[in-house]
């Protein structure tokens, strides 16, 4: 379970009388329950990417709370990490593997043994019938 509550995040470009204080999110919240589809949807602007980037633990947060799994993504965030896959473009794979191969690079990246990734690739190839 992923619950986000009452998330903000603000920018500020440029410095004295011509900093500019931008208000990327107020006041997000949102729950996406275990086994669902959930979707941001909003215009550009809006803050879906710095949301998702705060819940990724990219970014911090001005306010608010982000849990993966009841773990605090600002206290450990390693460990909420460990609990999701974050993939925003298809900038994030590289072509030159495959996708079996994406999985178990980014399994190590994430401190998985090199057994335990291809098991892990295994795991999910059966489940996705690949």
């Amino acid at each position: 379970m992923i619950e986000v509550q009452q998330v903000a995040k603000r920018f500020t470009h440029g410095r004295g009388k011509k900093a500019r204080t931008v208000q990327a999110v107020d006041g997000v919240s949102f729950s996406a329950p275990d086994g669902c589809i959930t979707g941001l949807l909003g215009p550009n602007g809006a803050g879906k990417t710095t949301t998702l980037r705060m819940l990724a633990a990219l970014l911090l947060p001005d306010a608010g709370q982000l849990r993966v799994d009841e773990i605090d993504v600002q206290r450990e965030p390693q460990a909420a990490q460990a609990r999701m896959g974050v993939l925003s473009d298809a900038r994030g794979l590289y072509p030159r593997l495959t996708a079996r191969e994406n999985i178990v690079y980014y399994g190590r990246l994430h401190g998985m043994s090199d057994a335990a990734a291809s098991q892990r690739a295994d795991a999910l190839a059966h489940l996705l019938d690949m």
